[in-house]
């Protein structure tokens, strides 16, 4: 890193245009913090090295902060990249929520079905309605999945589609009713059997679950709908 002179880390044109920046840009909380703390490293660094030799004092350090700032490019031009990468890693932290539920949903059908003779008790529309929020468990576990693997080291290599974190926060979306018709449905078929202390248990945790992915799937389609439009 270069050296910088006196006062530059003070200067108004910088945190001015990282406050614009932090203004319009949205995801989680730690990759903003860390992204707008680089890109202030960076217009520091640019400052530094734009301050003419010899020449440190306020006038000097702020009309080389505002070049820099203008180098750098203005907030319409620079919020695109910034909030693809922000919605990227929300997406991301949203499909790593999904991956454990169809584990979940298969623990809690074992644990429904361990009674024996009583889990034929269970009503019909009880038995199709879990084996159907099974195989939608499997096949959003398995999309966050593939999701994970786009984005990983594979997206060294490929660019990731502009649509995919919207699939993502929709997949979280269906992942999210899946779990609570699976809570209630877990609830109240486990009274018709002796495992219901673990049935509730295990409903309990999926409406757990089910909070998580709601709240990060909204988030995601939040800062999805704030990319711009592609042709």
């Amino acid at each position: 890193m270069s050296a910088r002179p006196p006062g530059t880390a003070g200067v108004d044109p910088v945190e001015a245009r990282v406050a614009e920046l932090a203004a319009v840009l949205h995801g989680i909380g730690r990759a903003k913090s860390r992204m707008l703390a680089e890109l202030r490293e960076g217009l520091l660094d640019a400052t530094a090295e734009l301050v003419p030799a010899g020449e440190h004092d306020d006038a000097a350090v702020r009309e080389a902060a505002e070049e820099a700032v203008r180098q750098f490019g203005s907030v319409a031009e620079l919020a695109p990249a910034f909030q693809r990468e922000l919605t990227v890693v929300q997406a991301r932290q949203t499909a790593r929520r999904i991956l454990p539920l169809a584990p979940l949903l298969l623990v809690g059908w074992y644990v429904l079905t361990a009674g024996g003779p009583a889990a034929h008790r269970l009503p019909h529309a009880a038995q199709v309605l879990l084996a159907h929020l099974g195989g939608t468990a499997a096949a959003t576990a398995l999309a966050a999945a593939a999701f994970l693997a786009a984005t990983g080291p594979l997206a060294r290599r490929l660019s990731t589609p502009d649509r995919l974190p919207v699939v993502v926060a929709w997949t979280g979306t269906t992942a999210a009713v899946a779990l609570a018709l699976s809570a209630f449905t877990l609830t109240l078929s486990g009274l018709l059997t002796p495992s219901w202390p673990l049935c509730a248990v295990t409903g309990g945790v999926a409406l757990v679950f089910h909070a998580r992915i709601a709240a990060s799937a909204r988030a995601c389609r939040r800062c999805a709908r704030l990319l711009p439009a592609t042709a």
